[in-house]
């Protein structure tokens, strides 16, 4: 999509055009479900919390200013209900990683013990730092996108995708 035709349809969609909202959603789904699946570590619940993201940005569309792009703003939207989910549940015992192998995008060609221990190493990372890892390494965000998507300071993310990458590379190490 162009940033013209984005403009365009943000611009139906604040009017109340369904239709228009529903080809941004279109647009941008994939790439907000990808950063909530990375940053929640369960696939059905980050699903869930893309759909809750999508159905906050409708009904606060007027409240964008575009300083971001419309995805950067939703995954920002979705970063701080998965983040407020998080903190709501008790962190209790080990996680259930067998998700794993029914995933269907890009990392499913590694092998099943690799992507059980990036999801350990993922799920033990701080959450700004999770969320910075998955934004910048997985789902091909810039430092300054994912620096505006959980409104921290541009350095703070550059240091969080660091230090996360050599968590996870460890993790990879120690398997």
């Amino acid at each position: 999509m162009t940033d013209d035709e984005e403009t365009r349809l943000l611009a139906d969609a604040r009017r109340g055009d369904a239709r228009a909202f529903s080809r941004l959603v279109d647009a941008h789904q994939q790439a907000v479900r990808g950063f909530l699946r990375r940053f929640a570590g369960h696939w059905a619940d980050a699903d869930d919390l893309a759909q809750e993201a999508f159905v906050i940005a409708w009904s606060k569309l007027a409240r964008f200013e575009g300083r971001s792009s419309f995805r950067s703003w939703v995954c920002g939207v979705g970063y701080r209900i998965a983040r407020d989910a998080r903190r709501s549940h008790t962190r209790a015992g080990a996680r259930d990683f067998s998700w794993l192998e029914e995933q269907d995008d890009v990392d499913a060609g590694a092998p099943l013990e690799d992507r059980i221990a990036v999801a350990r190493a993922m799920a033990e990372l701080p959450d700004d730092q999770r969320a910075a890892v998955a934004l910048c390494l997985s789902e091909g965000f810039s430092h300054a996108e994912a620096a505006s998507i959980l409104n921290l300071p541009l350095g703070t993310v550059k240091s969080h995708v660091t230090r996360g990458r050599e968590r996870l590379l460890k993790a990879l190490e120690a398997q």
